[in-house]
C-alpha cells in the first residue's frame, strides 16, 4: 500500500550549513564605507505577533553609487572594495535581526527609470514551503517612493508595511509580519 508523504517547510534547521555564511555587517571588508553605516534592526513575527526565532534575513543590495556587484550589472559606475551587498542573519529568540550595511543607491528597473532606493529581503522560516521575498524602503525618499513602479504597484494601504521607519541618525527600524493584521507586502518572484 503507498501512503501519501507529508509535506515539508524550511526550517527549523537553518543553522546546519549555513552558518558559516552569515554576514551581519555588510561594511566589515570595506574601510572606504565607515562614514556611510546604516544599522538596520527589527523582528519577524508570526500572525499572532509571536517572535519567530529560528527564522534567517537575507538582503542584498547596490552601493551606494546604484551598482551590484552581480556580472550582469556592467553599468559604469564605481564599484566599491569589499562590499558585496549580500547579508544574511538568524532570527534571535525574540525574532530579532540587525544588519550593518549603507543606504542603497537608486537603481534602474528593467525599463531604465530609476527606481527609490531599496533593499531586496528574503525571509525564510518554519511553516513556509518557500521564502517569501520582499522590500525595505527608505522613510527619507518620500519623492522617489512615489513614483518607483513596485512600490506602485502596492496598495497605498499596505505600503506603510516596506518602508522603515527612522530611529536616530543612521538607524533604522523594520519589522517583519509574516500574515495577519498589518501584514509585509511580499513579492510572487
Amino acid at each position: 500500500m503507498l501512503y501519501a508523504t507529508a509535506s515539508q517547510t524550511v526550517g527549523p534547521y537553518l543553522h546546519i550549513g549555513l552558518t558559516g555564511l552569515n554576514c551581519a555587517d555588510l561594511t566589515a571588508d570595506a574601510p572606504d564605507l565607515a562614514a556611510q553605516r546604516i544599522v538596520i534592526e527589527g523582528r519577524v513575527v508570526d500572525g499572532r505577533g509571536e517572535p519567530v526565532p529560528d527564522g534567517m534575513v537575507e538582503i542584498w543590495q547596490a552601493n551606494p553609487a546604484g551598482r551590484y556587484r552581480h556580472p550582469e550589472d556592467a553599468r559604469e559606475l564605481p564599484l566599491v572594495p569589499g562590499f558585496t551587498g549580500f547579508g544574511r542573519v538568524p532570527t534571535e529568540a525574540d525574532g530579532s535581526f540587525r544588519f550593518t550595511t549603507v543606504r542603497p543607491g537608486a537603481v534602474p528597473d528593467g525599463d531604465g527609470r530609476p527606481q527609490a532606493p531599496h533593499i531586496m529581503v528574503s525571509v525564510f522560516t518554519r511553516g513556509l514551503v518557500k521564502h517569501v521575498a520582499t522590500r525595505m524602503y527608505f522613510p527619507e525618499d518620500t519623492a522617489a517612493n512615489g513614483v518607483d513602479a513596485v512600490l506602485s504597484l502596492v496598495p497605498a494601504d499596505r505600503r506603510d508595511t516596506l518602508i522603515a521607519r527612522a530611529e536616530g541618525q543612521n538607524r533604522y527600524r523594520w519589522d517583519v509580519v509574516l500574515q495577519g493584521p498589518g501584514e509585509t507586502v511580499f513579492f510572487d518572484i
